[in-house]
This record gives structure tokens, C-alpha cells and sequence, in this order.
């Protein structure tokens, strides 16, 4: 992995969620908290996860990777794009790691969100080409689809994010722009430390 290897040369400490090779179970469900209810006459999942948070009884799998949250400076999500989003896993992992209490908590949400210390930055491929992902394409511009998982997800926990990183259709080009890619990726961790967030507001994304 390019931003492993990378960010290791450069003294980092790196943790990785490997999620499909963990299983990760991304169902919202009873099982992620442990004992007893805080009303066991009507279930609801984000009230029973906030109370549990505060009592220190969720699931372990919670637990463990709200720890590697914590101790982050920068998270980096990579993933292929699936239909206009992020994977059914990692969509899972957003919803049960980043719970209220722990990531965000009315009205400590955006700027004064719980995780306001951190970075994030969204490493991604695409099917389709970068002309698709163009404002006048047909896929419309790139930045509409980071809006609710930037913006959405991650402002709203109080994380500033840095400009994503695009690999477009990288199945359909030569093995040697697929090396360029790989390039250019390790080129820009080098420098990512002296990176400026991007302006978490609409006009990033619909101007």
C-alpha cells in the first residue's frame, strides 16, 4: 500500500482498517451494544449507542476502532466509487464508529464537532472517466457526490478535510498511467503535512 509505505518512511505511526479482511460487520444493530438497554420497551439504535458510548458498552469491534480514531491525526479513506458512494462497508463503519457522543453531539456538530482535531482525506477510484466526472459531463461534477460524505459525515464531525484524491477509471488505461497514478499518490504524501483543508462550505462543492 503506497500511503502506507509512505507515510511509514516518514516517521508516522499508521493503523489500518482493513475492512473486508476483518469482516467488519457494518449493520447498524442490537448487538452493538453490550448488557442492558436503556429502553428495552422501544429500541432506538442512536439513542441505545450514545447511552452505551457514555457507559463504555459497546461492542468491542466499536471500541477498537474508535481508538484508532482518537489517536489519529489523519484519516484516509480508500475505496472504489460505488454507485455515486462510498462501499455498503465503509458506509457501515461511519455509522456505527462515529456515534453521538463520540464524534458529534447537538449542537457540537461541524466546526465545533467532537473530532475538530483532525484531518481526513478521501482516496478514491472511479468506472468512469474524469470527462464524465466533469460539471458539464454526465455524471455531473465530482464534488456534488463528496458533499454528503465530506460535508455530510466528516464536517459534521468536526474533522477538516483535504482535497480528495481521484484515480480516474484506472481499469481502463495502461499499465503504465496506472504506475503514474501510484506516482503521483506517493508524490503528493510527501508533502501532505504543509496541505491547507479545503473550505468546508456549499461553494466548494456547487459552485
Amino acid at each position: 500500500m503506497v500511503a502506507v509505505e509512505e507515510l511509514s518512511k516518514q516517521g508516522c505511526s499508521v493503523k489500518v482498517s482493513d475492512l473486508y479482511a476483518m469482516q467488519f460487520e457494518p449493520r447498524a444493530t442490537r448487538n452493538d451494544i453490550v448488557g442492558c438497554l436503556h429502553n428495552p420497551e422501544e429500541f432506538n439504535y442512536g439513542v441505545e449507542t450514545w447511552e452505551a458510548y457514555k457507559r463504555g458498552d459497546l461492542s468491542n469491534d466499536l471500541i477498537e476502532e474508535q481508538k484508532k480514531v482518537q489517536e489519529a491525526d489523519l484519516m484516509i479513506f480508500q475505496f472504489p466509487l460505488y454507485w455515486f458512494s462510498m462501499p455498503a462497508i465503509m458506509k457501515g463503519w461511519m455509522d456505527r464508529v462515529l456515534v453521538q457522543g463520540f464524534a458529534h453531539e447537538f449542537p457540537n456538530c461541524y466546526d465545533s464537532g467532537l473530532l475538530k482535531n483532525k484531518l481526513a482525506l478521501f482516496s478514491f477510484t472511479t468506472g468512469g472517466s474524469k470527462e464524465m466526472y466533469a460539471k458539464g459531463g454526465i455524471s455531473g461534477d465530482i464534488r456534488y457526490l463528496l458533499w454528503p460524505i465530506q460535508h455530510g459525515i466528516m464536517h459534521f464531525c468536526g474533522v477538516k478535510v483535504l482535497a480528495p484524491h481521484i484515480c480516474f477509471a484506472p481499469e481502463y488505461v495502461s499499465e503504465e498511467k496506472r504506475k503514474e497514478m501510484l506516482i503521483a499518490w506517493a508524490q503528493r504524501l510527501k508533502a501532505l503535512w504543509k496541505e491547507e483543508p479545503i473550505n468546508c462550505s456549499p461553494e466548494w462543492y456547487f459552485k
